[in-house]
């Protein structure tokens, strides 16, 4: 292992002077199951390396109806998981926390982590997006918002600048009669990435119309794809079998999957036809509860 200078800050502030001014490149750390793996194995070799877990307000976790749910970059995939907040208010983060590695590493990796990570098959991406979901970004230049789907750039790719910190995220409440469902595929459910994932996020009217709708894909293109043709054919539309099945299928049309080991690029497009059309009528399901 590479030697590297380690640092404790005890404010945001402090850890965006370490950031600018120490030697680079520089890495955060909160939960660590990515970083620490990737040093061992020399795929990142930091000069650097910043603890943030003494920073003060960044373990927060809160929910009011009023302004939905604030989590901190220090909370875990695992308080996510497991919270009757999440379960009761957002089904498919929870679901998403929980089909999240192993139970060791989510006692351990944070949500905000798995953000940064910007993996296309990460599992808690495409669920926030889905939720219309915003990181509260601290730099040298200030404080910004930047909506979760704008934030991934490529694989591994980020708006983030170098002297920037993602400290929280912010998720709304969900409106009345709506519902949420995340599935994801592949050879387990958990200990591997997802051949493909959707996310759904669908709000009724009062005559049983589709009022609002989201559905996000993952690992079939570089960033998670919001399906925006799909939704298009949906909202304002009573939701029959015949309807679900089109969006299902244009959903599909609109996925840009590659080839690789876990999966071939036909096989993942019809894969996404397969599980948004049950992601559809999950979310559909609970909104009409």
């Amino acid at each position: 292992m590479k030697h590297f200078d380690y640092s404790e800050p005890a404010s945001l502030d402090e850890a965006v002077a370490l950031l600018r001014s120490g030697p680079a490149p520089a890495s955060l750390i909160a939960g660590g199951t990515d970083l620490m793996v990737q040093i061992k194995e020399h795929v990142r070799q930091p000069a650097q390396v910043i603890n943030i877990k003494k920073i003060p307000g960044m373990d927060e976790f809160a929910f009011t109806q009023s302004h939905g749910l604030l989590l901190g970059a220090l909370v875990t995939t695992r308080q996510v998981e497991t919270s009757p907040i999440t379960q009761k208010h957002y089904a498919s983060l929870a679901k998403a926390a929980t089909d999240f590695a192993s139970i060791q590493v989510r006692n351990r990796a944070t949500v905000v982590g798995n953000v940064c990570r910007a993996s296309p098959s990460a599992d808690t991406l495409p669920a926030l997006i889905a939720d219309g979901a915003v990181l509260r970004i601290h730099g040298g230049g200030g404080q910004r918002r930047v909506a979760v789907q704008d934030f991934c750039t490529g694989p591994g790719r980020t708006v983030l600048a170098g002297d920037e910190i993602v400290t929280h995220i912010e998720i709304p409440a969900p409106a009345p009669r709506t519902g949420k469902a995340y599935i994801k595929h592949g050879r387990r459910s958990q200990m591997e990435l997802a051949t493909v994932g959707v996310a759904v996020r669908v709000t009724l009217g009062a005559g049983g119309e589709v009022a609002d709708l989201a559905i996000v894909l993952a690992a079939v293109a570089p960033t998670p794809l919001r399906a925006a043709q799909a939704e298009a054919l949906l909202l304002g539309q009573q939701p029959t079998p015949e309807l679900l099945a089109a969006t299902a299928q244009a959903a599909s049309d609109e996925s840009r999957p590659i080839g690789d080991v876990r999966g071939s690029a036909a096989y993942r497009r019809d894969m996404v036809r397969v599980l948004t059309r049950r992601a559809l009528e999950q979310a559909l399901q609970e909104a009409q509860q």
